[in-house]
């Protein structure tokens, strides 16, 4: 029936989405010591990163596409809530706004930050300081506004409208629910690390905890919903 499965493609690709982000993720702190870079310079990022060839760019695009399967997601775990259409109509919202911005912050990796890096290789001094300045600017904007702390408060919201919603759906267990609002609460507050650096630690745990969210939460609205899908 088609609302059962919207929710499988919905539970699916959050799952999927989830091991990927890990699968990545590894990859990158492994040959670009991830998410630690992020705070280099540019003449420690930039060579680096132009080290990796075209393994590392096919990475960072990867990376940037894999939010739009969290909207996927938004949309299963919706049609798996239908007792608070309202609610959940906002958490997809939340989630579209959230996924772009992730994804503008990502997407700097491997187009403008490859042009970078490349460019860097054979400029003069003052050339560098110009791509330093320029490599700062995007990191602070798309990085840190947009792709950390609007993509993440938004994906955050989305976590904590949706388990409130499941807190008032019969079919799904209590704890589902609170789960939600609690990891919602972290990830928005690690979202905060730019402005409050002492919660970077929060934001380090959750790095591990979001994977596992997005497994636990598709495998969830699959599990709860069977059987009770309507055409």
């Amino acid at each position: 029936m088609q609302t059962r499965s919207l929710v499988i493609t919905g539970g699916m690709s959050l799952i999927v989405g989830a091991l990927a982000f890990v699968g990545v993720f590894s990859y990158l702190a492994a040959n670009l010591s991830y998410p630690q870079i992020l705070d280099g310079s540019a003449a420690e990022v930039l060579p680096r990163l132009r080290a990796g060839g075209d393994a590392m760019r096919a990475a960072w695009a990867i990376y940037s596409v894999l939010p739009l399967l969290l909207v996927i997601g938004a949309v299963g775990v919706h049609a798996a809530v239908p007792s608070r259409p309202g609610a959940m109509t906002l958490a997809v919202a939340l989630t579209t706004i959230g996924a772009l911005a992730m994804c503008l912050g990502l997407m700097r990796w491997p187009s403008i930050h490859w042009e970078l890096a490349r460019a860097y290789e054979t400029a003069g001094p003052d050339a560098q300081h110009s791509i330093a300045a320029t490599f700062i600017g995007l990191n602070l904007y798309l990085g840190n506004y947009i792709g950390e702390f609007l993509g993440e408060v938004c994906l955050g919201g989305f976590f904590f409208v949706s388990g409130l919603a499941m807190r008032g759906e019969s079919r799904y267990p209590g704890w589902v629910g609170i789960v939600g609002v609690v990891f919602a609460v972290l990830f928005v507050i690690g979202a905060l690390r730019n402005f409050v650096p002492s919660v970077q630690g929060v934001a380090d745990v959750n790095n591990y905890l979001l994977p596992l969210w997005m497994i636990l939460l598709g495998w969830a609205v699959i599990w709860y919903s069977r059987g009770r899908g309507q055409g």
